[in-house]
């Protein structure tokens, strides 16, 4: 049985303030990629391994990289390739016509963090190509001091290495900063490398995490540092 989500009280509130270092996922945290994601998903498998198609459940896999997916539904190495990178041809496709939405809050809490000196990051299991076209079709490109994908590391989520390496090649001390996940494997590899972990968006509460609403709702937390500033709504 998962233990209950810690609460959001003003102690929380305050520690989350005091963070310089804010490590952002992306799917399902910043954006909305679920649908093209599955999408893809359900494509490339149809071409490639159609008799997985009906027990595939996009939703026990979200938070994992493409190529962890595939070697995960069983396929021989070769098929599994081919399998991934059909997935990933047609996510960037689909990201490129426009079919990835910025999530609510997404961009006032990146201005709002800028404008307090807070430094934000980006911790993906998505693939460099795909991220780079995510961020330039949702007008986020710039947004972060670095990121790292699941291109740049022999790791990915839920292990716990890949947050560390986060840390390791960024210098980012885990007691000055905090993670925003939206998934149970996000989560599961934020808090294990030892990060104050936001779970925003999740279907059910992360073990380890502290379970906020939404984006907005961060904001709101954020908000209480500065009292009487105005913050400039960016949608």
């Amino acid at each position: 049985m998962n233990p209950a989500p810690e609460p959001v009280t003003a102690t929380v509130a305050a520690t989350i303030a005091g963070r310089r270092a804010w490590l952002f996922d992306l799917d399902g945290t910043l954006v909305d990629s679920a649908p093209a994601h599955e999408a893809a998903f359900r494509t490339a498998l149809a071409e490639t391994a159609p008799d997985l198609l009906d027990s595939f459940d996009y939703t026990a896999h979200a938070g994992t990289s493409t190529r962890q997916v595939m070697q995960g539904l069983g396929l021989r190495p070769d098929l599994a390739r081919r399998a991934a990178e059909r997935k990933q041809e047609l996510y960037r496709a689909y990201a490129a016509d426009g079919a990835v939405a910025v999530l609510p809050g997404a961009r006032r809490l990146l201005g709002l963090l800028a404008d307090l000196g807070r430094i934000p990051y980006l911790v993906t299991s998505g693939s460099r190509d795909s991220v780079t076209r995510v961020l330039t079709a949702c007008a986020l490109t710039g947004s972060f001091r670095a990121v790292l994908t699941a291109d740049d590391a022999p790791w990915s989520k839920p292990d716990p290495r890949f947050y560390r390496q986060a840390c390791h090649r960024w210098a980012v001390d885990p007691a000055d900063a905090l993670a925003v996940e939206d998934s149970a494997h996000g989560v599961a590899s934020a808090t294990g490398a030892g990060l104050l972990t936001l779970q925003v968006h999740g279907a059910e509460p992360a073990p380890g995490a502290v379970t906020v609403q939404n984006l907005d709702a961060i904001v709101a937390l954020l908000d209480t540092e500065t009292p009487g500033m105005e913050v400039n709504p960016r949608g």
